[in-house]
């Protein structure tokens, strides 16, 4: 069985064996703490880049998903769109990139992506349906927070993990940074699968998947960086999957609520919807987290489900009011 913590330390082995290379070509930084756990820095107190963005998001997906950025338009707006596939989604995408474990120790806080979660088992229920295990010496977590963390926090993810601190790899974007920006709407194919194991269904049929969405330029605020970038997703990300569903995973797949508009909070940019649940992510109907536009296909028939809507994007952007 692949080892999703075992992929992604082959391309932080690269990172760290060019550390000179990577810190110029894409901004980013590398830290030794005194447990000898590595934290790399994509976008903190570094400026990160386009391919940093490319290659933090390949890491949170364990080398199991090709990303590139590429320019189109948004109505009359130029916007880069991230680009992704891969052919083994529910490892990539929901064994490691799904952002399922909030890492919470004294001040510090950060949103956990990335492989790590597989050793630590986060969450528990995530991987029993995916009946998957990884048993890897190295950790290899992805942090999206504004600070770096510090010898507490990796030992904690290190005992999560069963692992030795030194064996943790930890790379970190704030919201707000060019990287954050990328690797949030590189999860689009994410939320799409992550919407089909709410609905029940049964994601190791579904063999490969596609989707791009556009990337937000990084803001200054947090709320509203967390807004837009959510909005590229919901309002603009479109995502196509192969599976093996039958006739009757077909038939249930055209009655359920799969992509973003079929959610009763849709239509409003999302820091409106995140302002008017009081700033409460569990005051906000969880079927808006969604992809705009699914397709999803079978030899048993296909599902085309969802819309594009660049008015809410555009005024989220503060293009349009």
């Amino acid at each position: 069985m692949l080892s999703v913590n075992e992929l992604a330390y082959d391309i932080v082995e690269e990172m760290l064996d060019y550390m000179d290379e990577y810190r110029e070509e894409y901004k980013i930084d590398f830290y030794r703490l005194e447990n000898k756990a590595w934290v790399i820095d994509f976008g903190v107190n570094v400026k990160g880049s386009i391919s940093a963005g490319i290659l933090y998001s390949e890491v949170c997906m364990a080398g199991l998903g090709e990303i590139d950025v590429k320019t189109d338009n948004l109505a009359e707006l130029v916007l880069p769109f991230v680009e992704v596939r891969t052919d083994n989604p529910s490892l990539a995408c929901l064994a490691a990139q799904k952002a399922g474990w909030q890492i919470k120790v004294g001040d510090y806080f950060a949103m956990g992506s990335g492989p790590a979660r597989a050793l630590a088992l986060k969450p528990k229920k995530t991987y029993e349906i995916l009946d998957y295990e990884d048993d890897a010496e190295y950790a290899i977590i992805t942090l999206e927070s504004d600070n770096l963390p510090n010898e507490k926090v990796i030992d904690y993810i290190a005992k999560e993990c069963d692992v030795e601190s030194e064996d943790v790899y930890a790379l970190v974007a704030p919201t707000t940074s060019l990287v954050g920006c990328i690797q949030i709407s590189a999860r689009i194919v994410e939320v799409a699968m992550y919407r089909l194991l709410q609905l029940g269904f049964n994601v190791n049929k579904v063999l490969s998947g596609c989707g791009n969405a556009p990337i937000s330029p990084p803001s200054k605020d947090n709320l509203k960086a967390m807004g837009i970038t959510n909005d590229c997703i919901l309002y603009c990300g479109k995502a196509f999957l192969y599976t093996e569903f039958d006739e009757s995973e077909i038939r249930k797949l055209n009655n359920s609520s799969l992509v973003s508009n079929e959610s009763k909070d849709y239509g409003l940019p999302f820091y409106e919807i995140f302002k008017r649940a009081n700033y409460n992510f569990y005051n906000i109907d969880p079927s808006l987290f969604a992809p705009a536009k699914v397709t999803i296909s079978s030899p048993c028939g296909c599902v085309i489900k969802g819309k594009i809507d660049e008015k809410v994007l555009l005024k989220s952007l503060g293009v349009i009011s």
